[in-house]
């Protein structure tokens, strides 16, 4: 039974975590399928060399087989799997010169360009504005990117966000309201507009 519930293709994240945590190869194999290409996206987003990247993460999914039986049993799995994916790279970072320089958790330099799919929007005044939006976008402080990536993009709460940046839950929602802001005094649309554009990040 639990077999074919897995082929199904339906089971939740949660279920996945509590058998892999049971040392189930399967549960193990689907988290690292659903969630590989979103993690070396992420890790993408700090540096330019894929292959150190796509190291990072298989070493977060080695690790975690490991050390299985020490896990939490209470983790949002996407939310743990990109922190830790960050947490590593960071340590990459510290140690490897090829990597740009830093020396904490906020010294790391987020560089995904946001680029909302042009060709979603019928109309031309609105794919004019976009064109817009996305200069505007890639012009926020690193932070505030980032946590709005976390947010629009992969769809986490202020605490989960708050818990991958490492600071605490203020000061991640003090950085998506201001990310916002910064975004509305350079982009004067209505709100509704905004955040269905976001959701649309390429």
């Amino acid at each position: 039974m639990k077999n074919q519930i897995l082929h199904t293709g339906i089971v939740d994240d949660n279920m996945l975590w509590m058998r892999l945590r049971e040392g189930d190869e399967k549960a193990f194999s689907t988290l690292f399928k659903r969630y590989y290409g979103y993690l070396i996206q992420y890790g993408n987003s700090f540096s330019p060399y894929t292959e150190k990247i796509q190291d990072c993460v298989q070493d977060v999914f080695t690790d975690i087989w490991i050390y299985r039986n020490s896990l939490s049993d209470t983790v949002v799995v996407k939310a743990y799997l990109l922190s830790c994916v960050r947490k590593r790279i960071v340590r990459l970072q510290q140690r490897d010169k090829v990597f740009n320089k830093a020396t904490s958790m906020d010294a790391i330099t987020f560089l995904f360009d946001f680029s909302v799919e042009q060709q979603l929007i019928s109309d031309e005044l609105t794919a004019g504005k976009v064109v817009h939006l996305n200069k505007v976008l890639n012009l926020l402080p690193s932070r505030q990117k980032e946590a709005l990536f976390l947010k629009y993009h992969h769809g986490l709460n202020i605490d989960e966000i708050a818990a991958i940046l490492n600071v605490n839950y203020q000061s991640a929602s003090n950085l998506l309201h201001r990310a916002l802001v910064n975004i509305r005094k350079e982009w004067k649309v209505n709100v509704l507009l905004l955040i269905t554009l976001m959701m649309c990040w390429g």
